[in-house]
């Protein structure tokens, strides 16, 4: 059944007690559809509805509207539910503006919206940052309001976000060579609380444009701190980071499809142990850091039961890590070989030499692998 949800007020999950909200291009079509509106019939609809790909109907307040002639701007505020979205309260404005018949649509980037400046993305460069998905969504939108009113259709589409520009540095976008602003993104409109589809979506995109740009060897990093170790250790241009976050299998298996030449996987001990352990999520709610796996690994590197029963009860990954260093076992090399060879599992024979580096807090390298690149039989599926 369709959902109606007055004033884009996110809709409140089954189960989970969560509200989802809508993605920017849902803001954006729902604005386009209001301005669109007024421009042929002199009233703006508000709350204006529209039809998202799955059939949801949900209807947005208008922010802010202004009509004049031969144009229409209506604003709506981006409420991405109880998803902790840095586009959330943003305001999503669409100009549309009159062009002459059989012109068609044509998108163009206001103040706050990014352009696209590198290939490697769904857009050609130049193009503004407003991605195939919600470009289309606006179009059908625009056809619907025209075959309603008596329009033709042709009209040019300025979207805007107010202080776009500025957000736009906390998301990857100048990492993709989107420049001046925030990109305007959603397959579904839906923006569901926690489902890590963006972050994913950007580690994609992340290969692609490293790709486009010629690179051979890229780095997922678990954070800030292992990307600096991983430019210190081999001089990487930026385009060629990806923040891979707690998403190792997200970055594997998108490199399994899209192979580049080299792969390093730089992160914090403690993630990288459960890499090794054969975990593809690493967040600390989906996967643990397991001792007695760390154990196994410190008597495969020369440790003596006594050693191993410590490493077994430690409490942290770090303390099993420091009891083998005042030994002299190389416990961060064998958890970095054994998250080498996993990779290469998921990575089922993909043309990719990896190698592993893990480091502690500090940012200082406690364990490496040496280069491997042929990943034989899997030991787990690594599946889509």
């Amino acid at each position: 059944m369709a959902e109606g949800v007055t004033g884009g007020r996110g809709a409140q999950l089954k189960h989970t007690g969560l509200r989802h909200g809508w993605t920017t291009g849902a803001c954006a079509t729902a604005a386009t559809t209001a301005a669109y509106t007024a421009l042929l019939t002199g009233e703006f609809p508000d709350p204006v509805t529209i039809e998202l790909p799955k059939g949801q109907t949900p209807a947005f307040a208008l922010s802010r509207e202004e009509l004049s002639q031969d144009r229409a701007m209506a604003a709506v505020v981006k409420d991405a539910g109880d998803d902790p979205d840095v586009t959330h309260g943003a305001l999503v404005r669409a100009t549309v503006r009159l062009l002459p018949p059989g012109s068609g649509i044509v998108f163009r980037a206001g103040p706050g919206v990014g352009t696209v400046t590198r290939p490697g993305l769904p857009l050609e460069v130049g193009e503004p940052a407003i991605n195939p998905v919600p470009r289309q969504l606006m179009r059908s939108h625009v056809a619907r309001v025209a075959a309603r009113h008596g329009g033709t259709g042709d009209v040019e589409i300025t979207v805007s976000v107010d202080n776009g520009a500025e957000i736009a540095r906390s998301t990857w976008n100048p990492r993709l060579g989107i420049l001046g602003g925030l990109s305007i993104l959603g397959t579904t409109g839906i923006v569901v609380p926690y489902s890590c589809s963006a972050w994913i979506d950007s580690i994609r995109r992340g290969v692609d444009v490293a790709r486009a740009a010629g690179r051979t060897h890229v780095a997922g990093c678990t954070g800030s701190t292992s990307e600096k170790t991983v430019v210190a250790t081999y001089d990487l241009p930026e385009d060629a980071l990806l923040d891979m976050g707690d998403f190792a299998g997200a970055v594997l298996k998108y490199i399994r499809r899209h192979p580049v030449a080299r792969l390093t996987i730089c992160g914090g001990f403690a993630k990288l142990s459960k890499l090794a352990a054969g975990h593809l999520d690493l967040h600390s709610a989906r996967s643990q850091v397991d001792k007695a796996f760390l154990a196994e690994l410190a008597t495969g590197a020369g440790a003596d039961a006594s050693l191993a029963a410590r490493v077994a009860a430690a409490n942290t990954g770090l303390e099993a890590l420091r009891l083998c260093e005042s030994r002299g076992v190389a416990l961060g090399d064998a958890v970095a070989t054994r998250a080498r060879d996993e990779a290469l599992a998921v990575l089922r024979g993909a043309p990719v030499e990896v190698d592993v580096i893990c480091i502690d807090r500090a940012g200082a390298v406690v364990g490496r692998s040496e280069h491997g690149g042929d990943s034989g039989e899997p030991r787990h599926s690594g599946g889509e």
